[in-house]
């Protein structure tokens, strides 16, 4: 059902539960009280139904029926409309959760449209029915309790995100090679949650100043305040957040640098100490070839070589093998080969 509660208010007590819209707009007539209507994912008959009996806005009620608005704040008359982005964190993902609520407001009712299960309305009526003299000053109480309602379910947003911020900060030294993935993810959830608190200042200074057709009395005011100095106080933290994040991408980005700074010194490294390896073996290989390719031209068997039937001739080749490989040992020496 679309219809998730539905109640005439007169004096800031429940007089009535009307089973249908076209009761409650009789009773709200008869009573000349307070309607407040609470809708879930309406299809357009029945949100078409409430834009013509309280005369909303072709286009916020286009809005309402579409979903997907940014936070906002638009007047149209005395009519006040209110896109709202609640949220929730979700432990076993790690992730937050966005919802979609729109805030008709006027002078005698209160329009909610929700498009996901967040903020609980429930709380919000019985908060308000457990307090008549407030629930007394009209929609705009309604208003407040509805906003109320969204920031304190905030706070547990916050404090999800505070905490993977804490563990990015403690994986950053751990060279886990997710770490850059999971910083990118947590800053668009972060923008994304600035992008639903950010426009509440804006909105909740609006609400305090009221309009010619519609100005919120004193207490009204400092309820509004309240809440303004929580949305304050939540975004300074999610800014810091965003801080932290920015501050860590570039540390990660440091230190995977610096990893594969010290990946290429070790290559180096142990390039060089191949290098020096090949620079020994080929002055051993050359000294040693030296002795060998004498040797081997000597034992050719040709019968015209003069140095066969000379007596020096096998101590001279012997001589000659011997310093051959001390004139390459000394010069692979002295060029540090070896």
């Amino acid at each position: 059902m679309a219809i998730i509660n539905n109640a005439v208010y007169v004096d800031g007590r429940r007089t009535a539960d009307p089973e249908s819209l076209d009761e409650t707009y009789f009773l709200l007539r008869q009573r000349e009280g307070m309607a407040w209507i609470g809708l879930y994912r309406p299809d357009v008959h029945e949100l078409q139904s409430v834009a013509e009996e309280f005369n909303l806005n072709s286009l916020a009620v286009e809005d309402a029926l579409a979903g997907h608005q940014r936070a906002k704040l638009e007047h149209y008359g005395e009519c006040v409309f209110l896109v709202l982005r609640p949220a929730r964190y979700l432990d076993d993902v790690e992730k937050v959760d966005f919802g979609e609520i729109h805030v008709f407001v006027g002078q005698d009712y209160v329009v909610t449209v929700r498009h996901a299960e967040s903020p609980d309305l429930a709380k919000v009526r019985m908060r308000m029915e457990s307090m008549p003299e407030f629930l007394a000053l009209g929609p705009d109480a309604v208003l407040y309790g509805i906003l109320d309602q969204v920031v304190d379910e905030y706070e547990p947003v916050v404090a999800g995100l505070e905490n993977d911020v804490d563990e990015i900060e403690d994986d950053l030294f751990g060279a886990d090679p997710d770490v850059s993935r999971r910083i990118y993810e947590l800053s668009r959830q972060v923008i994304t949650f600035q992008r639903a608190t950010g426009p509440l200042v804006g909105m909740l200074q609006e609400l305090m100043a009221g309009t010619p057709e519609r100005e919120p009395g004193k207490e009204l005011q400092d309820h509004f305040r309240d809440v303004l100095d929580h949305v304050i106080r939540l975004n300074d933290r999610v800014a810091s957040f965003r801080t932290l994040l920015q501050n860590a991408l570039a540390v990660n980005a440091a230190l995977v640098a610096q990893r594969q700074n010290d990946e290429m010194r070790r290559l180096t490294e142990s390039s060089y100490a191949q290098n020096e390896q090949v620079k020994r073996i080929s002055s051993w290989a050359a000294i040693l070839f030296a002795p060998t390719l004498i040797g081997t031209i000597y034992g050719m068997n040709f019968h015209t070589m003069p140095e066969l039937d000379w007596i020096f001739g096998y101590p001279m080749a012997l001589s000659l093998m011997v310093a051959m490989g001390l004139a390459l040992f000394w010069m692979f020496k002295h060029n540090k080969w070896i």
